[in-house]
């Protein structure tokens, strides 16, 4: 299980003008829904946004510390 403190830094680390916000879906810490707003995201396309984020989690998701993964990325506006 990993906490949602890593991952919100993790995701600051990659994209540093982000704005994370996190819940836990089941209460297990392994079930997550990522809301991530940052400046970083304009003119890319929703795919791109996302591969942001799974790149700054790679970690987390190869070793399914992260189970799922609802994922919602914008740019502010």
């Amino acid at each position: 299980m990993v906490k949602l403190d890593q991952i919100k830094a993790a995701i600051s680390g990659a994209i540093p003008d982000a704005a994370v916000e996190i819940e836990d879906l089941t209460g297990g810490g392994d079930h997550l829904q990522v809301n991530v707003v940052s400046p970083a995201f304009n003119g890319l396309s929703r795919i791109q946004q996302h591969q942001l984020v799974y790149g700054a989690l790679k970690q987390e998701l190869a070793s399914e510390a992260i189970h799922a993964l609802a994922l919602q990325t914008s740019s502010p506006v």
